[in-house]
């Protein structure tokens, strides 16, 4: 009988540690059944996956990936949180964004788990004027809010400060964001605005009404560009600084010009690099305020992805909302804000706002995920990726401030020539499906029921683009919808399927989503005369397109076919016109296809 050792730590004692050329070893024999024949680093490359911003993902992360002190929570550099406690006292601020006066729309989201309310006012969202009414019966002294007023942030932000005198609320007991953002309001229109203004409002909130703050930093503008997260990270950055300079030049000290700003941030699904962004997004500004004299937390906003949202299928968006969410959370977000799953289609409905609030809801109260503080801390693969994106989005945010600042770099184009080639990049990823979008480019359903929604305010425009991952096959789809308007049926083709299931299915069933993509409808079952389509896409294993491929394609070109596809890689088979396959254009193939089926 082995005695072992007391010190609590020696269940696999008896056995030998295992090394990292030893599981470099076992990746080796793995990529060498599939016909990669690598050694060493080189299997492990092989297995890494490349993100924006020239970082990698590695397939394993040990004690070796080293990465700079992130302190404890609450203290500088702030990575694993801006406060001692994080959010275990009662889970992150649940803020709803409204853009619309429906009359008890502010209340039921207050009565049912909303924390502070987000306001759209003037161009875009609820006039001015309007204001009372739409935090008609809202204790102000409870309910943190935070206004989104464009060029009119002065007028909208006296407004609420005449509701909180009228009200009896107390300087003290008011909370929240009166939200100027003139750099942000810029991205977004191309307008820019004075900053005097500005500066009075921050001025009047560091000197009476200690719970207010003035100014947001908002990165959504070039997140919803196109946008990298290091590049999200460097203008928000940049942005902040330009703040900074502005207030202090105006009389504030750069404590009570750090006290200022609040910094909002886009949260997708992609739920490591959220988390990781938040965390680097603490750390940077802790770098810069510390430059400044002034050490001091970031107070985050986090915001659902409206990039990632998809108009088709838009149930989807609940799930990618939810997976935000839960890393908006963990990354240590101290707000955060829910899109509504229909928020591309419109103002959304009751059921929408519900499942929206109710996300955060369930995952601070039944998942309990903000009890633990920093639940990512400690975690190797997330510490280096935090400590690469800090890097990424420093540097970005030194090309911007080498340029002349955030507003130069807006005036000059460089800013959004560069979100567009990180953008044409990415759209790369989409059209050729390898970057999937569940619903829409991959599993769509053509007999989807339509959602429709009441139309929301136009949106502020004229500054950077607002792109969508959906938006090349929205337009394919929305050219099918019109055929199907126009004809009472959608454009067909005809799938082929050669041999046995076990041969054709797999490439059955692709080509059935990659066409489906396109708004174009496929028919398996009678003959191609029967189908009314005017193409075919033959659908088998490689073995029999040899046996049969050229010999099919010639009896569908003889019984009307127009065009004949070939669901494999591509080959020289004599009547076959093209071919589908995993990393085609899907986009291209598509467009050309519906365009020889005279669909507009």
């Amino acid at each position: 009988m082995t005695v072992l050792p007391d010190d609590g730590l020696s269940l696999a004692a008896e056995f030998p540690d295992a090394t990292h050329e030893q599981w470099q070893h076992l990746v080796e024999g793995v990529l060498r059944k599939a016909g990669k024949d690598v050694s060493g680093p080189a299997a492990e490359e092989a297995l890494s996956t490349a993100l924006e911003d020239g970082l990698r993902t590695r397939p394993l992360y040990t004690a070796r990936d080293a990465a700079p002190d992130t302190g404890l929570p609450g203290f500088a550099p702030f990575v694993r949180g801006g406060r001692a406690e994080g959010n275990t006292a009662g889970g992150w601020d649940v803020r709803q964004r409204h853009t619309a006066l429906k009359d008890s729309v502010v209340l039921a989201d207050l009565e049912n788990g909303v924390t502070s309310l987000w306001l759209v006012l003037g161009e875009g969202g609820i006039p001015v004027t309007e204001l009372g009414r739409a935090l008609e019966g809202v204790y102000l002294d409870l309910a943190p809010v935070v206004l989104d007023a464009g060029t009119e942030v002065e007028p909208a932000a006296r407004e609420l400060l005449r509701l909180y005198e009228e009200r009896g609320v107390a300087k003290e007991a008011a909370r929240g964001n009166l939200g100027a953002d003139p750099l942000g309001h810029e991205a977004r229109t191309g307008k820019s605005s004075e900053f005097a203004a500005v500066a009075t409002l921050a001025r009047l909130c560091a000197e009476e009404y200690p719970g207010l703050r003035a100014l947001t930093v908002d990165a959504l503008p070039y997140h919803e560009a196109g946008g990298s997260a290091a590049q999200e990270l460097g203008c928000s950055l940049a942005t902040g600084v330009a703040y900074l300079r502005e207030l202090t030049e105006a009389g504030l000290t750069v404590e009570q010009a750090g006290a200022q700003l609040e910094f909002r941030y886009a949260a997708t699904a992609d739920q490591f690099l959220t988390i990781a962004k938040l965390r680097a997004a603490r750390r940077l500004w802790a770098r810069v305020s510390e430059v400044c004299g002034a050490p001091s937390a970031q107070v985050q906003h986090a915001v659902t992805s409206p990039v990632m949202m998809s108009r088709r299928d838009p149930w989807v968006n609940m799930l990618r909302t939810t997976v935000a969410t839960l890393a908006a959370g963990v990354g240590g977000a101290d707000s955060v804000t829910v899109l509504p799953f229909d928020h591309a289609l419109g103002l959304p409905d009751a059921f929408a706002r519900r499942i929206a609030r109710n996300t955060s809801t369930i995952l601070i109260e039944e998942s309990h995920l903000a009890r633990v503080i920093d639940p990512a801390g400690g975690s190797w693969y997330v510490e280096r990726l935090t400590d690469e994106l800090a890097e990424a989005g420093w540097e970005f945010f030194q090309r911007i401030e080498g340029a002349g600042g955030q507003a130069e770099a807006l005036r000059s184009g460089r800013l959004g020539q560069d979100l567009a080639e990180t953008w044409a990049a990415r759209t790369g990823k989409l059209v050729k499906r390898r970057e999937p979008i569940t619903g829409v480019s991959e599993f769509p359903n053509l007999a989807e029921k339509p959602v429709e929604r009441e139309p929301a305010p136009e949106v502020r425009s004229g500054g950077l683009p607002r792109v969508r991952r959906d938006e090349a096959y929205e337009a394919l789809r929305a050219r099918s919808d019109a055929h199907l308007a126009a004809t009472g049926s959608r454009p067909r083709i005809y799938l082929a399927a050669l041999g046995p299931a076990a041969a054709h299915t797999a490439r059955l069933t692709f080509a059935s989503n990659l066409f489906q993509a396109g708004g174009i409808e496929p028919v398996t079952e009678g003959t191609f005369a029967e189908s009314g389509a005017t193409e075919v896409c033959l659908c088998s294993s490689d073995a029999l397109y040899a046996e049969q491929a050229e010999a099919v394609a010639a009896e569908f070109r003889s019984a009307g076919a127009r065009h004949v596809f070939l669901a494999g890689r591509p080959g020289q088979y004599t009547d076959v016109d093209s071919y589908v396959f995993a990393g085609c254009d899907a986009v291209a193939v598509l467009s050309a296809t519906l365009d020889r089926m005279g669909v507009s």
